[in-house]
């Protein structure tokens, strides 16, 4: 190790050791704002909602605070902070501020930050409003440096605040329609060692033909399951037509009364993102097995059901639906059922499909489709994202898996994830943390996306280290 990195990290430790506390208390405000998208509550200038908004302007704000240039774009969409350099030519960090529902099962408020044993807990410390965090400091430290030795950077550095990345990414798509981009960017809002490539993300739809709730033999008046369509649901719920001692509950089932002729049935699973589904248990698959096994649906009611069991089942790779598939750069599609909910009589079931190379979102769609024909449903889809690859040998992604195995002492490759990021809107660009899979966690410490969500201060600080050294590999590169 060279004197001048030995001293880089020296520099690194004792800044980290200085501004900790202000590091958690600017997380902690960032996740006391929920900032669901809510386009139903749009106004001039915040086109996601107003809590949306509000974060997006908090980090921004925090951006201000730590000595960055900050600007709110047009419309109120996105925003960024820049540190000038010698180059207009721009490396970028991004991460985003809106969040995706609290959902059920917490056992803190989702909407504060819990600290404890070494862990912060709360919706968004880990997705992403921790690493957005964390990667203003990590900016912050490089300008000072920067500074202090009466240099200017090769290259301005730009962060963009993204606010819309846990629906459709359109804010990041508005951007790079009217800015420049930059020579290369990277997202802090995955795993390490680096994501050089995401599979291909499919959403989409079945709905019932037949009429749930409704007179006659139908058994079925209200089923609601899941908070949003790219996570597994912990937590399913039906109001059936059934005497109060008629059914037993199980180990995953309760079952209580909901008035004259009608039992509640709460089917309680194991929640996760959709993209990781290994582990998890679908509560919307455990509430349907429950259901046909004490045959509380009509004829009609069953065949639907019998589509959703192949989609919400125990099974993740998609061979249930007739759409399994691997690839070697990739490995295996998952699909997962996300939401199940009953409106206007007709019961509606999200897929979540995360396919690489070896099949094409067309194909999915065909096989689909065919399969909610012959189950009397129909098969909309909702939104695709196509497969993005980085060659993992590029100076860049090389620059960035130094920077890492610098700070942990491992020899790390890149890695691909069934994850989206902002990554794959770039034409240069990677996801890179600030999540180690490695790392031993306990049981109470929750995934993102779901209850209790959860990430040490240890992986925060060694992803700000990590950040530093990333940055300053970069800028010392031909871009």
């Amino acid at each position: 190790m060279s004197d001048h990195v030995r001293e880089l990290d020296e520099k690194i430790d004792a800044y980290i050791e200085e501004v900790w506390e202000d590091v958690v208390g600017d997380i902690r405000t960032l996740v006391r704002i929920p900032s669901v998208e809510d386009v139903s509550a749009a106004a001039p200038g915040m086109p996601w909602g107003p809590r949306a908004h509000e974060a997006l302007v908090a980090g921004l704000g925090l951006a201000e605070r730590l000595g960055m240039d900050a600007h709110e774009c047009e419309g109120g969409r996105i925003g960024y902070a820049d540190v000038a350099g010698a180059s207009d030519r721009q490396i970028a960090l991004i991460c985003h501020t809106d969040v995706v529902p609290e959902g059920l099962g917490w056992t803190v408020d989702p909407f504060d930050v819990t600290r404890r044993d070494g862990f912060l807990l709360g919706r968004g410390v880990l997705d992403d409003k921790g690493p957005l965090v964390v990667g203003l400091y990590a900016v912050a430290l490089v300008a000072r440096l920067a500074r202090e030795r009466g240099e200017e950077l090769p290259y301005t550095l730009r962060f963009l605040v993204g606010n819309n990345e846990e629906t459709s990414m359109d804010d990041l798509v508005w951007y790079l329609e009217n800015y420049d981009e930059p020579a290369f960017a990277f997202s802090p809002d995955a795993d390490f060692p680096l994501i050089c490539g995401e599979k291909g993300v499919y959403h989409a739809h079945f709905t019932s033909e037949a009429c749930f709730g409704g007179e006659g033999d139908s058994r079925i008046v209200e089923m609601d399951g899941g908070t949003v369509a790219n996570a597994i649901p912990s937590q399913a719920t039906a109001v059936v037509r059934a005497g109060a001692g008629e059914l037993e509950p199980t180990a995953e089932i309760e079952v209580e009364e909901a008035g004259e002729g009608l039992v509640r049935l709460v089917a309680h699973g194991k929640g996760g993102h959709a993209s990781m589904p290994e582990g998890t248990v679908n509560a919307i698959g455990l509430l349907v097995d429950y259901l046909l096994a004490n045959d509380l649906c009509s004829a009609a009611e069953r065949t639907f059901l019998e589509l959703e069991r192949l989609v919400c089942g125990r099974g993740h790779d998609g061979e249930s639906l007739g759409i399994k598939s691997a690839d070697d750069k990739f490995g295996a599609l998952t699909a997962i059922g996300g939401t199940v909910r009953l409106e206007g009589g007709r019961l509606t079931q999200t897929i979540d499909c995360r396919y690489p190379t070896s099949i094409t979102d067309e194909r999915i769609t065909c096989i689909l489709d065919e399969l909610a024909q012959g189950n009397d449903a129909t098969f909309d889809v909702d939104m695709v994202k196509v497969p993005f690859y980085i060659d993992p040998a590029s100076a860049e992604v090389q620059a960035l898996l130094a920077a890492h195995d610098h700070v942990t002492g491992k020899s790390s490759k890149a890695i691909t994830i069934g994850g989206g990021t902002y990554a794959r809107k770039f034409t240069r660009a990677c996801a890179f943390g600030p999540h180690d899979p490695d790392e031993a966690v306990p049981a109470w410490v929750g995934p993102e996306h779901g209850p209790d969500e959860g990430i040490s201060e240890a992986s925060l600080k060694r992803a700000l280290r990590i950040y530093v050294h990333a940055i300053t590999n970069l800028m010392e590169l031909e871009l």
